[in-house]
Formats: C-alpha cells, sequence, structure tokens
C-alpha cells in the first residue's frame, strides 16, 4: 500500500512554537514512514529598516549572523529526526515573502504536506500583520497543517463542551 504521504517539509524558524512543529512533523513521519525537508527562510538585508539588528549591521555582518542563525535552527530538526529514524534533508532560502518561499520549496522539493507553526492571530491582528501560515494555506496546491492551530481548537472546543455540560446540569 502506498503511503500518503512521502515527504514531508517541516517549516522552522527557531523559535519554540516552531520547535513544536518540527517535532509533530518528525512524530507525523515516523509514523507514516516518510522522509522530511526542514525549511528555514531567511529575510534578505535591507538598507532602509525598523529592524534593529539590521541596522546596527553591515550587509556582511547581517549575513553571517543569519547563517549562523539557519544552521542551528536546522540543526534542531536534523537532531529531531536522527533518533526517530526518519530521513532529513535541510533548506535554507533567503525570501522576502516567507509564505512564497515555502510554496516554492514544497513544490521543488516533492513535498506532498506542509507541517508549519502558527501564531494563531485571530481578528484585526491577523488582518494587519497576516501570517504566513494562512498565506502558505491559501495559497498553495500542497496540503499543509498547522499543528499548534489544531490543538488551541481542540482545547477550545472541549471548554465549550465542559460548559455545555455543566449548564445541562444546573
Amino acid at each position: 500500500m502506498k503511503a500518503m504521504y512521502i515527504n514531508i517539509l517541516i517549516t522552522t524558524d527557531g523559535s519554540e512554537l516552531a520547535e513544536k512543529a518540527v517535532q509533530h512533523g518528525i512524530a507525523l513521519a515516523k509514523t507514516i514512514g516518510a522522509k522530511t525537508t526542514v525549511l528555514t527562510v531567511l529575510p534578505p538585508f535591507h538598507t532602509f529598516t525598523t529592524d534593529a539588528q539590521m541596522i546596527e549591521d553591515t550587509p556582511a555582518q547581517y549575513k553571517a549572523r543569519m547563517q549562523r542563525h539557519a544552521e542551528k535552527t536546522l540543526r534542531t530538526g536534523v537532531r529531531a529526526a536522527q533518533p526517530a529514524g526518519v530521513a532529513c534533508e535541510t533548506v535554507q532560502v533567503e525570501h522576502e515573502h516567507p509564505y512564497q518561499a515555502i510554496i516554492d520549496t514544497a513544490e521543488s522539493k516533492g513535498c506532498d504536506l506542509i507541517v508549519m507553526a502558527s501564531h494563531g492571530r485571530h481578528g484585526v491582528s491577523a488582518i494587519v500583520l497576516g501570517s504566513e501560515t494562512v498565506k502558505v494555506l491559501t495559497h498553495c496546491k500542497v496540503p499543509g497543517t498547522a499543528p499548534s492551530l489544531s490543538r488551541r481548537f481542540d482545547t477550545v472546543r472541549k471548554k465549550r463542551s465542559r460548559r455545555l455540560a455543566q449548564q445541562s446540569t444546573t
């Protein structure tokens, strides 16, 4: 029988939240026998910016700092995959729009599922700040999952069910 997913793209920016998505993606890959591609997207250097670290760095310093960050971030994915026995390829891309880099990588690497974290913004903050996860999910042909959102919705549903159960007993 053919596996549902063969190559899972796992995106990470090195944050604690993204680390949870990495763990989720590796566990899923192990369960279904898929390989993984772990991706981190680096923002390009801008001369005019509000990012304090870009203002303080020269382009060369910025590139070196971002390279160290990318290596550390991707190493975390490899360290999670190895003991699980999951094949893991790492990719780093510099791109102005992370969501587009994720979509492009999924297509170029033949990934059939994308696992990514989401900060779970909603309402005005989601509109103003945007969400790379939402952009990927709405613009990409490859299916995606955001385990942090799934857990959050599950928690909300459970709380609502408990509240309704309490209301029905009173």
